[in-house]
């Protein structure tokens, strides 16, 4: 199926979504919650620990709204909350961008530990493995899942708390103060333009979003005026 079709704006099965994402929830929020918990351990990296990751998933949440909820199931929706909330546990041991192999490597070590045969599971650890992949190449498109996390997990570089976790990732990083502002401006654009494609039509939820990537996109903008010699 293409995103494309997988788009919708019309209110059906609206019922059905909520009662699967409380089923989803119900089952499987503690354990990745404990899971995610032990796994990251005394990690000093607020800008991608537990906290964004909730916020990763309630992202998720909200573009679930807007898609064709005919077109979802509880299988895709238990798949989206693993995704949301294994995809930077990676970062406790390694920061860096190819931080995605050891974010899989944990959500695999999830998988068996709950389920008896993981063979399904195969696009949930693509998604996690590539979702930091501001390319946006084609496997996006063909991989549902990846798309809609890949989106969830760009909104939260927005705003106000995304100023700030760009700040301190791109500091562990190593990157330069004097190419801080640029780096992260390219970044930011890369990002909005992949969720501008998928929410273009959807006026008000796309220009809350907007706003929130402009308050950015100023912030750093000023910043790269000061930090020019």
């Amino acid at each position: 199926m293409s995103f494309a079709l997988f788009l919708s704006s019309g209110n059906s099965g609206h019922m059905n979504l909520r009662q699967m994402i409380i089923n989803a929830e119900n089952e499987y929020l503690s354990l990745l919650e404990e899971f995610f918990i032990r796994k990251w351990g005394n990690a000093k990296l607020w800008s991608h620990d537990l906290n964004h990751h909730r916020r990763v998933w309630n992202y998720s949440k909200q573009l679930l709204k807007i898609i064709d909820r005919e077109a979802l199931t509880e299988s895709f929706i238990r798949k989206l909350l693993i995704a949301s909330y294994l995809h930077d546990l990676g970062m406790s041991t390694d920061p860096g961008v190819k931080h995605g192999y050891n974010s899989r490597k944990s959500a695999e070590e999830f998988l068996n530990n709950n389920f008896t045969d993981t063979s399904d599971y195969q696009d949930v650890l693509f998604a996690i493995e590539n979702h930091d992949n501001k390319e946006y190449g084609n496997e996006s498109d063909q991989n549902i899942l990846l798309k809609i996390l890949s989106i969830a997990d760009d909104l939260d570089a927005f705003g106000k708390t995304g100023i700030e976790r760009y700040l301190e990732i791109y500091h562990v990083r190593g990157i330069p103060e004097t190419d801080i502002a640029r780096t992260i401006l390219e970044n930011a654009a890369s990002r909005f333009s992949n969720f501008e494609l998928f929410a273009s039509g959807k006026h008000e939820f796309y220009m809350k979003h907007k706003r929130r990537y402009l308050l950015l996109r100023d912030y750093f903008e000023g910043l790269k005026v000061k930090k020019t010699p």
